[in-house]
C-alpha cells in the first residue's frame, strides 16, 4: 500500500480546501491503453493521493493497460475491474475507463486478492479481514466501528458469487460490505478483477475501506412483483441453470410467460421480464443470462429445484433512484460522491425506453462513478438488477 504521510487526521486538514479534495475522479474516451492510462495519471494524480479505483472497457488490450497504469501512477495502488459499461462524471459511458481516486487524509484502504473461488474458506476470510482490519487500526484515521465498509469486485462469470460473499460475510461480521461483478462489454465471455498490476479472471478482490467521512451503503430496484409463479422443478445448481418450470423445458414456459417466441428471447427480453425469489417480505431478482440448444435458462444468480420464482414488472427507473437518492440526502446530507454498481440490465431496459439520456445526466448530477454490472453484492448476498453503492457525505 501507498505509505502515509505525517498528518492531522480528519475535516480539519480540508478546512481551507474544496470539499471535493477526498476525491478526484477521471475518465478516458482514450482507446490506446498507454494514452488512456496517462489520460487518467493527469487527473488523478496528486501529493495525498492513497489509492485509485476503476471500471474500463474489456475491450481495451488488458495486458497493455495493465503496464501503462503501473507505470504512469508510480506505486500508488491501484484496483478495478472490466465493466458492462462506464459510469463517469459525465454519465453513462462505452468503451472507456471511468476512476476515482481517495485521498489519504480522509481514507485508510487495504485490499486483498481471492484467487481460487471454489475454495475459499472461513479460516482464509478471517486472515485476510483481521489482516485489513489491523491495516485500518494502524493508520487511525478514524474507530473501525462505524467508520468501516468492504467492496467487492468478482468475475462476473465464475459463478461462484454466493460461495465466496457467503464466508466473507461471516468474516465481516457487522462491516457492510457492497460490490459488483465485473462485466465485458455484453460478449459474456471473460471478465477481469485488476489487482497489483495484473488484470486476473476466476478471481475476487476484497477492498476494506475506514473514513471519517459519513458513509451509507445501500440498494435499491424498481421491479414491483406480479401474482404468476413459477416453480423451478428441475435445476443444475452448480452452472446455475433451470432445465424445467412447472414441469415445462425452462424456456418454453418463460417464453409463453412473456409472450414472445421462443427464438426471439434475447437480452432485451430478459432486461423487461424479471424473474425473483421472495426471501422473507423482500424480492430478490434472479437475471437470466441466456437460452441454451437444450431450451433450458442460465442465470446469473443462483437457483435451485423447488424455488419459487415470481414474475416482476418493471416499474420506474429514474423516480425510483431519485427516491432513494433523496432518502440518503435526509440521513447523511448532500453527498459528495456516490459509488455505484448499477446493473447492465437495468441500462438496458433504459435504452429500451429511451430513457438513457436522462438517466445519464441524473447520474452524473448526482455525482456518481461507477460501472454496469454483471450483478451486484450487497450484504452477503448476490442479487440482479439493482442499483448498489456506498454514498459520503462530510459529517454535519
Amino acid at each position: 500500500m501507498t505509505p502515509y504521510s505525517d498528518f492531522e487526521p480528519g475535516p480539519e486538514a480540508f478546512d481551507r480546501q474544496p470539499l471535493g479534495d477526498c476525491f478526484r475522479t477521471a475518465m478516458s474516451n482514450a482507446s490506446d491503453p498507454d494514452a488512456a492510462a496517462q489520460d487518467l495519471a493527469r487527473q488523478l494524480l496528486h501529493p495525498h493521493l492513497g489509492f485509485v479505483l476503476f471500471f474500463c472497457s474489456a475491450e481495451y488490450s488488458l495486458a497493455e493497460l495493465a503496464t501503462s497504469l503501473e507505470q504512469h501512477f508510480g506505486g500508488v495502488t491501484l484496483l478495478g475491474c472490466t465493466s458492462a459499461g462506464e459510469i463517469s462524471s459525465a454519465g453513462y459511458g462505452r468503451g472507456c475507463i471511468s476512476a476515482v481516486g481517495f485521498d489519504l487524509r480522509a481514507f485508510a484502504v487495504d485490499c486483498t486478492l481471492i484467487h481460487a473461488l471454489d475454495s475459499f474458506t472461513l479460516v482464509e476470510a478471517q486472515q485476510a479481514v483481521e489482516r485489513m482490519l489491523g491495516h485500518c487500526r494502524q493508520v487511525n484515521l478514524a474507530p473501525v466501528k462505524d467508520h468501516t465498509f468492504a467492496l467487492t469486485l468478482l468475475d462476473g462469470l465464475s459463478s461462484r458469487e454466493e460461495v465466496v460473499l457467503n464466508t466473507l460475510s461471516a468474516a465481516l461480521g457487522s462491516i457492510p460490505h457492497f460490490g459488483g461483478s465485473a462485466g465485458d462489454d455484453n460478449h459474456l465471455s471473460h471478465t477481469h478483477v485488476y489487482y497489483q498490476g495484473q488484470f486476473f479472471t476466476g478471481a475476487a478482490v476484497v477492498v476494506m475501506v475506514n473514513t471519517w467521512l459519513d458513509f451509507e451503503v445501500f440498494t435499491t430496484h424498481h421491479l414491483q412483483p406480479s401474482h404468476t409463479k413459477l416453480v423451478v422443478t428441475a435445476a443444475d445448481s452448480a452452472s446455475r441453470t433451470v432445465l424445467e418450470l412447472n414441469a415445462e423445458p425452462a424456456a418454453e414456459e418463460y417464453a409463453r410467460l412473456v409472450g414472445v417466441p421462443l427464438e426471439q428471447l434475447k437480452l432485451a427480453t430478459f432486461a423487461l421480464n424479471a424473474l425473483a425469489v421472495r426471501i422473507r417480505d423482500q424480492f430478490y431478482v434472479r437475471s437470466i443470462q441466456r437460452v441454451n440448444d437444450d431450451h433450458s435458462l442460465t442465470f446469473y444468480c443462483a437457483v435451485d429445484t423447488g424455488i419459487v420464482l415470481t414474475a416482476m414488472q418493471p416499474g420506474e427507473l429514474l423516480p425510483n433512484l431519485d427516491a432513494t437518492f433523496g432518502q440518503l440526502r435526509e440521513r447523511l446530507g448532500e453527498p459528495v460522491l456516490i459509488l455505484g454498481c448499477d446493473c447492465f440490465l437495468r441500462r438496458m431496459e433504459a435504452e429500451l425506453r429511451g430513457e438513457d439520456r436522462l438517466m445519464s445526466d441524473f447520474l452524473a448530477a448526482n455525482r456518481v462513478i461507477g460501472f454496469n454490472t454483471y450483478g451486484e453484492q450487497f450484504n452477503g448476498m448476490h442479487i440482479n438488477q439493482t442499483f448498489t453503492g456506498v454514498a459520503f457525505a462530510f459529517p454535519r
